[in-house]
């Protein structure tokens, strides 16, 4: 049985969630629900997978799968592609376009109007929060922060992403507190805390989710704790 974790927020007309990592058919490190096709997981498994994300959770049309590259770039789910686009979120104004980004223990974030007129996801690690794709998926949407609100998906947490200077330093002074200091001269990073900031400098109000750690749950949520994983999906759509 798939299980998922639903955005606890008050968006009429707009579906989102995580998937835990339970209830497919994948095996090894990819166990159980991996919905990447890139990761090396057996190609049936994960097809298997996607289509039962579908079949048992009435998602009326495929998901938008991205090539994630870590980088800032959102596209309109509703376009047509002939492969995987490369971007690290999406968007949409249409009822039934799924928009969808893959984690193992990044931070996904889901955008939306407060009247579910429009809805985007992205994916966003360190990388991609330093280079912007939070204000890009903003400015991807035809309203105006103020009316948006969010929702930071699973993620994880600060007292397990333990980072380097080169991490603190690419977010600036303004970012500072969301950086600890340990004693091996390197810190450990608040993925919620550095989205919080970015989506507040923003001009969004309402920010709903975080404060768990994924990495800290591996029999729900984290893949990462081994070299090779599979990922979990957040997925938003109109309905």
């Amino acid at each position: 049985m798939i299980r998922i974790l639903p955005a606890a927020w008050p968006v009429l007309g707009v579906r989102a969630f995580t998937t835990l990592r339970t209830g497919g058919c994948s095996v090894g490190p990819y166990a159980s629900l991996n919905l990447a096709s890139h990761v090396g997981d057996a190609p049936q498994d994960v097809a298997a997978n996607r289509m039962a994300l579908q079949r048992e959770l009435d998602i009326k049309g495929a998901p938008v799968w991205l090539n994630q590259v870590h980088g800032r770039t959102v596209i309109d789910a509703g376009a047509s592609f002939a492969a995987p686009p490369e971007a690290d979120g999406s968007f949409t104004t249409r009822p039934g376009v799924v928009c969808a980004v893959l984690t193992a223990d990044c931070l996904p974030v889901v955008l939306a109007d407060r009247k579910g007129q429009c809805v985007a996801v992205v994916h966003a690690g360190w990388r991609g929060l330093a280079a912007g794709v939070i204000e890009a998926g903003l400015a991807a949407l035809p309203v105006p922060p103020p009316r948006l609100v969010a929702w930071l998906g699973p993620a994880i947490g600060a007292a397990d992403y333990e980072v380097g200077d080169e991490v603190r330093r690419a977010f600036g002074r303004a970012a500072r507190d969301a950086f600890t200091p340990n004693a091996q001269g390197r810190y450990f990073a608040d993925l919620y805390a550095l989205a919080r900031l970015r989506l507040q400098a923003a001009g969004i109000g309402a920010v709903y989710g975080g404060g768990q750690s994924c990495f800290s749950h591996p029999d729900l949520f984290s893949y990462r704790r081994t070299p090779v994983c599979g990922r979990m999906a957040t997925l938003a759509w109109i309905a």
